[in-house]
């Protein structure tokens, strides 16, 4: 169990409180709070109770979904063979790399963190814009996650199923625009210089 001791790490934990409890958190909170009091001035305290305990019930319906999300994005960050990413997805890889990319960006759970984290990792590894454009709007328009954790328990799979077949080409067709437009993309990596995507 030596791959689990930073959890005995105090520093680590205060860092994982911080960044779970810092400003945009009491941010929400005291908006929260406020609209409470807002509707318990206006509809009573009885309304206030009903949307507590229906704010209770979809916590513990996403709570599980969110965790299981996060957990396979994490093994998917370490999991990525960034030495094939750029042949894959790379300048020469043609529409196959933009559908590849559409692919990935599909199946990435998680939120804007771990999309956008694999993104970096991508675009420093050799894809090129036009994949990193279509990865992103994949995951944005046709997430298996949002249509899991959201589409189908709050409109119906009958929505979800919809909304998936009508946005299905937009990730390509962004990848293909965003090829010919005229822009200098410069990629960051901290491990080496800047690279034109």
């Amino acid at each position: 169990m030596r791959s689990f001791i930073f959890l005995q790490d105090r520093g680590w934990r205060r860092s994982v409180a911080t960044a779970a409890f810092g400003w945009s958190f009491w941010g929400f909170f005291a908006a929260a709070a406020a609209f409470g009091l807002i509707c318990w001035a206006v509809r009573g305290g009885d309304v206030v109770a009903l949307a507590l305990r229906e704010d209770v019930e979809l916590l513990v319906g996403l709570a599980p979904r969110v965790l299981v999300a996060l957990s396979i994005a994490s093994l998917i960050w370490v999991m990525l063979p960034r030495d094939r990413v750029s042949a894959l997805v790379g300048r020469k890889s043609g529409v196959r790399g933009l559908v590849i990319a559409t692919v990935a960006g599909t199946i990435t759970p998680g939120g804007p963190s771990s999309a956008y984290s694999l993104l970096a990792v991508m675009g420093a590894a050799g894809a090129d814009r036009g994949a990193l454009i279509a990865y992103i709007t994949a995951w944005a328009t046709l997430g298996m996650q949002r249509i899991l954790i959201w589409d189908v328990p709050f409109m119906g799979s009958e929505f979800a199923i919809l909304r998936f077949l009508v946005s299905l080409l937009l990730p390509v067709l962004a990848g293909l625009i965003a090829r010919r437009l005229p822009f200098a993309l410069q990629i960051k990596d901290a491990k080496a210089p800047e690279r034109e995507a």
